[in-house]
């Protein structure tokens, strides 16, 4: 008999418990709005459910679908992916919330490819390192393409127009390739070549400059740019070390826009204190411990890869949404992975411990201890 494969218990278990967290406090800082918007205080949380169960069963799809096979499906998945960021430019095929046409409908649902472009360009890097391993350091061979295909998506991304997660998608790419060995040369060179793209990008469009100068002061416009900053930070200091009680926010009462998404990290400062923000903080870090784990014991050139890139895309995302609530990054629409209210990003987030999952039962002897 072969050695007994077990699923990684405390993956799981961590995961299952953020996704019961984010769930928990959904419901409490969308209830009055929704019982406002749609005189249903459980229309966001109902809505939440339903994406959480589809991305529960998708993570056993995925845990019990061998890793490998991923390998053999990038090439449909890039095109079809291309194909759904095209569309969702297109009037006809995308859906504009917010004066940001981002999303595609399929009857009651409506899905971000951006989201789904995340773990296939991850994909797509993990097959580029994994079948080229004695060319690491080349850039024709590895670089060069892995840099165009995220350059490819990431305009897709920005003409939505949506510059946050185009940068996320290319410091998760960066990150994985890093990860796996390419040189740090490499990146500094592909970064330098992009900062009068990015800019332009920020420089020459109104909303973002303003954007960035307010987050420079944000009590120098403090009811427009600085609004949102200013009062996640009173949420935040609301809450001291225990909070002020589970559903008690003030801010979630129309004062903090955006506090089921967002900003859900603030209402958790101020509800469930500096305890509560540490401890979530701790489950990230225990879910991204365990996700490395996994990858760099894989002993496999494209498991590892694709480990490494499920960790940078997880990590990337959970930085960028806690310094924007804490006033260290300019103020940008990035969910919260397995917490905010986004159905695509929890859907794709647990597709990819899903992954992790059936990466860890692949490892001959690999037990959750």
């Amino acid at each position: 008999m072969g050695p007994t494969r077990r699923t990684d218990l405390l993956l799981l278990l961590v995961t299952l418990v953020l996704v019961a967290i984010g769930l928990v406090m959904l419901y409490s800082t969308s209830a009055v709005l929704a019982q406002d918007r749609y005189d249903d205080s459980l229309y966001f949380l109902k809505r939440q459910m339903a994406w959480a169960g589809l991305g529960l069963l998708a993570l056993w799809g995925m845990r019990c679908l061998p890793y490998r096979v991923q390998r053999r499906l990038i090439l449909p998945a890039v095109l079809g992916t291309f194909m759904a960021l095209a569309l969702v430019l297109l009037p006809l095929f995308g859906k504009e919330v917010g004066g940001a046409q981002r999303w595609l409908r399929f009857g009651p649902l409506t899905i971000q490819p951006s989201e789904v472009a995340k773990y296939v360009l991850v994909l797509y890097v993990a097959r580029t390192v994994g079948q080229n391993q004695e060319r690491l350091t080349s850039f024709a061979y590895v670089f060069l393409p892995c840099v165009l295909m995220t350059a490819l998506f990431s305009l897709l991304v920005f003409a939505q127009p949506d510059l946050g997660t185009a940068i996320i998608l290319a410091s998760a790419v960066g990150l994985q390739l890093v990860m796996a060995g390419v040189p740090w040369r490499y990146l500094g060179y592909t970064v330098l070549a992009g900062l009068p793209g990015l800019y332009w990008g920020l420089v020459h469009v109104r909303f973002r400059l303003g954007r960035l100068l307010v987050f420079l002061n944000p009590a120098s416009d403090p009811q427009g740019g600085g609004y949102q900053a200013i009062q996640a930070s009173l949420a935040l200091g609301q809450g001291g070390f225990f909070g002020i009680g589970l559903g008690q926010s003030h801010q979630k009462l129309f004062y903090l826009p955006e506090a089921h998404t967002d900003f859900i990290f603030a209402v958790i400062g101020e509800e469930l204190g500096l305890l509560g923000t540490v401890g979530l903080v701790c489950l990230f870090l225990l879910l991204l411990w365990r996700i490395l784990r996994i990858a760099v014991a894989c002993g496999e050139p494209f498991g590892t890869s694709l480990g490494l890139g499920v960790f940078g895309l997880l990590s990337v995302q959970i930085v960028i949404n806690l310094s924007v609530v804490l006033g260290l990054l300019p103020t940008k629409g990035s969910p919260l992975p397995l917490i905010s209210l986004g159905g695509s990003n929890l859907l794709v987030s647990l597709m990819a411990i899903g992954t992790m999952l059936n990466m860890a039962e692949s490892q001959n002897g690999f037990t959750w201890k």
